[in-house]
């Protein structure tokens, strides 16, 4: 039955929002969203990432930036870490040789998740029929809206990212933003939280 229910939020969800649509109903949108992912209690990931399977990519490259992504992850320095996210949920910020620096939305409780989500709608862009946000180190630090992305900007290693990464299309961010697919490892989400809301 609970698989049922998350399949049918996700093809609705899928079917994206009507082009002449008012920015209170987008925001109306939003908040239906955000209210019905809160009442999911769990989610089954390889699931998620089975039914999503044509979105499932290898890699992140330049193109990727200001897009939203999740995956399995083992961090490299995981003994000398007080805590970590297996299952990030992530906008790509900055890439490396050897990774990529993203905005882990999960390190935020569900509410400042969507403060920070409403901040980060002002700057997105529509390129090539795909929306990103317009993102960078620099802007998030430089603008005291986007000061919740502190506790989140995190370093990932490709060489430790243990799944292929699931590409979030812009018309489920809302949604998926609120799903509880965080995954803690050495500490509790209420642990992680209140360290979050100490750092900001």
């Amino acid at each position: 039955m609970a698989d049922k229910f998350h399949k049918n939020i996700f093809t609705t969800i899928a079917l994206g929002l009507p082009t002449n649509i008012t920015s209170t109903t987008i925001m109306a949108a939003r908040q239906w969203f955000r209210e019905t992912a809160q009442k999911i209690t769990s989610v089954n990931l390889s699931h998620l990432f089975e039914q999503n399977a044509k979105n499932l990519v290898n890699d992140i490259n330049i193109t990727s930036i200001g897009s939203m992504f999740t995956f399995h992850y083992d961090p490299k320095w995981k003994d000398k870490l007080p805590y970590w996210d297996s299952h990030p949920l992530i906008f790509v910020v900055e890439l490396y040789s050897d990774g990529f620096l993203g905005i882990n939305l999960h390190y935020l409780s569900p509410y400042h998740r969507a403060k920070l989500m409403d901040a980060l709608y002002t700057i997105t862009l529509k390129e090539k029929d795909m929306m990103k946000v317009q993102i960078s180190y620099s802007v998030l630090k430089n603008a005291s809206k986007f000061r919740l992305f502190k506790p989140c900007l995190k370093r990932y290693l490709s060489s430790h990212i243990q799944s292929r990464l699931l590409f979030i299309e812009p018309s489920q961010w809302d949604m998926v933003l609120m799903l509880p697919l965080q995954r803690f490892v050495k500490a509790s989400e209420e642990v992680v939280y209140r360290d979050s809301a100490g750092i900001r």
